[in-house]
């Protein structure tokens, strides 16, 4: 189930928010101190607790992806702007 559509980790997330906290994953990295802080404010509107929650998910969706339990979508070509999701 994809991160914003799940009731743990801090209720629901905007893409907004996702987006800001991938940001915030991207400069506060596992030796920043007070990492998880920096990333609550960066995101804003989430608890430390929050934001380590929803990486803990993130990382649980990535291993689930990667074990092959979930696939991938599907894509097609389109020369107009690259790739398409299928329906």
């Amino acid at each position: 189930m994809p991160l914003n559509n799940r009731s743990d980790g801090g209720g629901s997330w905007t893409a907004r928010e996702n987006k800001d906290f991938e940001r915030a994953l991207a400069v506060y990295d596992k030796e920043t101190p007070d990492r998880w802080r920096n990333i609550a404010r960066a995101v804003g509107g989430k608890t430390e607790e929050e934001v380590k929650s929803h990486y803990e998910l993130l990382v649980e969706d990535l291993r689930s992806i990667e074990s092959g339990k979930v696939a991938l979508p599907s894509y097609k070509e389109n020369s107009a702007n690259g790739y398409v999701k299928h329906k």
